[in-house]
C-alpha cells in the first residue's frame, strides 16, 4: 500500500525540487500543494518517467489545512512553504494532530531554538516524528561537522561557507528570508561563548574548492548558538553565505550597512525590485555553486588538525542540496527508523545519508585533514629553545594549549597626530591605566602542513588582528595588513624577545631604516602568569604604542 506524503508550498523554489526528487522513491504517493491547484496540475504534467503517482492539491495553511490533512490522511507531511523567520508552529501542530509525521525546511534561528519544547509532547502523545531544519542548515552542516570532528578531544573552531551559482532560481521566500536580518543583530559564537555581529557583515573573502575566490558575509543560522555549546567550541563558530553576482554581493551588504545606520526602513519593499534586477545581475553568473565546512581543533591522539569538507554542484544542481536532508528523513521515516518527538531533523539522519540522496545529480563531496604536532612557536624556537621556556609561556604556545586568554593591561598611546594616526590604522589601543585585555589564538594549518596563527587582542574592546607565520627558513613573521613584519625570535632564559628585523608592503621588501623599532618581550611572572611587554615607536615619529600586563587562560572542558 502506498504511503502518501503532502508536500506543503509544492510549487516554489525548494518545493518542486523536492517533488522532483521524491517523485522517484516507490512505496508513495505524492500530494503536490499550492495555493492554485491548477499552478500544481500544471507543474506535475513537466515531471517525467516517475515512479510516484503524483496529486495536485489545493491549500492555504491559514485557512483549509485541517481539511486536506482529514481528505489526504498523510503518512509524513514535508513544509518546503518559508520564510520561517517570525512563524509559529500552527502548521506542525495539525500536521501532528491528524496523526502524521512532520518535517520542514527552516532554517530561522528563533524557529529551531523552540521547536521541540513546542511540540515533542504532543508528537510523543500521537506517536509520531517532528523533524526541523532538514535542510543545508542546520542539518546538513551539523551531520558534516559530527563526522569531521568524531572522537575529537577538542573543537576550536568551525567556519561554514555556502556560495550558491548565481544563475539559480530565487523565490520571494529566499529574498525575504535574506533581507530579514540584514542589518540587524544576529548570533556568533567567538572566543568560546555567544554574541553577537551584524547580518551580511564581517564581510571576507574565501577560498571555495572548484569555485575560487567568492566573497561571503555574516548570515543568521541557528548553526552558532547550536553547534558552540552542542561541541563545546573553544573559539569561533561562523556561519557565511556569498552571492556570485559581485552587484548583488555589494548590493546586499551596502543595504546592511545602511539599515544598520538607521538610514534605510523596511526592506522587504525592496523584494519585487531585486527579484526583477535578478534578471540582469545574473547573466555573468555560473550554474555551479559550493559549500565548504572547516574545523580546526585537537583530534583523539592530541595533534592539532584541520579538516576540511567540501561540496561542488554544477548544472545548476545546488538548489537541491537544501531539500536532500529532507529527502533523507523521509527515507528513514518510510523504513520506520526514526523514533516519535519533535527535534532537530541532524539527531535522526548521518552525513551518509545525506550524502546517498546526492547520488542522481552533479554534486561531489570531498574530504581532507592536515595534522601538526607543533605550533608557530615551536617551529620557529626549534625543540631543545621551545622546552627551555618558562611554563606559562610554553602553555601560551604550545599547539594544543588554551585559546582564550584574559587579564589586565596598562597602555601608553601615541603623543602626537602621526603616531597616533599610524595606530589607528593598525587600531593600536589608546591610552589605558587598567584596561581589560582578551588574547584570543586560532591555529590552523596550511594545506602544506604548515602551522599558521591568528591573534585577535581586544583591549576594553577594541580589537586588533594579526597572522603569524613561519616561513620555509623556519623565520617567525606577523602580519598587520596589508604589512607583514619579519620577527626573528630570541629565547632567553627568562622568555622571548621578538624585535622587527624587516618589513613588507605585501611581496615588496621595504627600507628597513624605515622599520618600524620593536621590543616585545614575554616573561612569567612571580605568580607563575604569562605577562608581555610590547613598546613599538618608528624612525623620526617616536612612540606609537607602549602596552604591558598579564594574562591567564580562560579554562573550558574537553568534549
Amino acid at each position: 500500500m502506498l504511503k502518501p506524503v503532502l508536500i506543503i508550498g509544492g510549487t516554489g523554489v525548494f518545493g518542486k525540487r523536492l517533488v522532483r526528487h521524491l517523485a522517484k522513491f516507490e512505496g508513495i504517493e505524492l500530494f503536490v500543494s499550492s495555493r492554485n491547484a491548477a499552478k500544481a496540475l500544471a507543474f506535475i504534467k513537466t515531471l517525467p518517467n516517475c515512479v510516484a503517482p503524483l496529486h495536485a492539491v489545493s491549500l492555504n495553511c491559514a485557512e483549509n489545512l485541517d481539511t486536506r490533512l482529514t481528505e489526504i490522511l498523510p503518512f509524513i507531511v514535508v513544509d518546503c512553504s518559508g520564510p520561517f523567520q517570525g512563524a509559529g508552529y500552527d502548521t506542525a501542530s495539525c500536521v501532528l494532530r491528524n496523526g502524521a509525521h512532520f518535517i520542514d525546511l527552516a532554517d530561522a534561528r528563533d524557529y529551531l531554538a523552540n521547536f521541540s519544547d513546542a511540540l515533542d509532547e504532543l508528537a510523543c502523545e500521537k506517536g509520531v516524528t517532528a523533524l526541523a531544519g532538514a535542510s543545508s542548515t542546520p542539518t546538513l552542516s551539523t551531520c558534516v561537522t559530527d563526522s569531521l570532528t568524531a572522537g575529537w578531544r577538542r573543537v576550536d573552531t568551525i567556519d561554514i561557507c555556502i556560495t550558491p551559482g548565481g544563475r539559480s532560481e530565487v523565490g520571494r521566500s529566499v529574498i525575504e528570508a535574506i533581507l530579514s536580518y540584514a542589518g540587524r543583530s544576529i548570533p556568533i559564537w567567538s572566543a568560546g561563548q555567544l554574541t553577537q555581529t551584524t547580518g551580511w557583515g564581517d564581510a571576507r573573502t574565501v577560498d571555495i574548492p572548484g569555485l575560487g575566490r567568492r566573497r561571503v558575509a555574516a548570515v543568521e543560522t541557528y548553526d552558532a548558538e547550536h553547534l558552540g555549546p552542542r561541541l563545546n567550541v573553544h573559539s569561533r563558530v561562523s556561519f557565511a553565505a556569498g552571492l556570485e553576482s559581485k552587484i548583488e554581493q555589494w548590493g546586499i551588504e551596502t543595504l546592511s550597512a545602511l539599515k544598520k545606520r538607521g538610514l534605510v526602513g523596511r526592506l522587504s519593499s525592496l523584494i519585487p525590485v531585486l527579484l526583477r534586477a535578478r534578471k540582469l545581475t545574473r547573466i555573468p553568473t555560473s550554474d555551479t555553486g559550493g559549500m565548504v565546512v572547516d574545523v580546526c581543533g585537537i583530534n583523539e591522539r592530541g595533534t592539532c588538525c584541520h579538516a576540511r569538507w567540501s561540496l561542488l554542484a554544477k548544472k545548476d544542481h545546488g538548489p537541491f542540496v537544501p531539500i536532500l536532508p529532507a529527502a533523507a528523513a523521509i527515507k528513514k521515516l518510510l523504513r520506520g527508523c526514526v523514533a516519535p518527538g519533535a527535534r532537530l531533523a541532524h539527531t535522526s539522519v548521518t552525513l551518509e545519508d545525506i550524502c546517498e540522496q546526492m547520488i542522481p545529480y552533479d554534486i561531489t563531496t570531498e574530504t581532507s585533514e592536515t595534522k601538526t604536532d607543533r605550533s608557530v612557536f615551536e617551529m620557529a624556537l626549534g625543540d631543545t629553545r621551545y622546552k627551555s621556556l618558562p611554563s606559562a609561556l610554553t602553555a601560551f604556545h604550545d599547539h594544543s594549549g588554551p585559546l582564550v586568554w584574559s587579564g589586565k593591561s596598562e597602555i601608553v598611546g601615541a603623543q602626537w597626530f602621526v603616531p597616533r594616526l599610524l595606530a589607528t590604522i593598525f587600531g593600536f589601543p589608546k591610552t589605558s591605566q587598567d584596561a581589560d585585555v582578551k588574547v584570543v589564538i586560532d591555529r590552523a594549518i596550511l594545506p602544506c602542513g604548515t602551522p599558521f596563527e591568528r591573534w585577535t587582542r581586544s583591549f576594553s574592546g577594541k580589537r586588533m588582528s594579526s597572522i603569524l607565520k613561519v616561513d620555509h627558513k623556519g623565520e617567525l613573521s606577523e602580519q598587520f595588513e596589508p604589512f607583514t613584519f619579519d620577527l626573528p625570535v630570541e629565547a632567553k632564559n627568562d622568555g622571548l624577545r621578538m624585535p622587527v628585523s624587516g618589513w613588507r608592503l605585501g611581496k615588496w621588501k621595504l627600507p628597513k631604516i624605515f622599520a618600524p623599532i620593536s621590543d616585545a618581550r614575554e616573561f612569567m611572572d612571580d605568580q607563575g602568569r604569562f605577562r608581555f611587554d610590547v613598546r613599538l615607536s618608528a624612525p623620526l615619529i617616536g612612540l606609537i604604542v607602549h602596552y604591558k600586563g598579564w594574562l591567564q587562560p580562560n579554562t573550558q572542558r574537553e568534549r
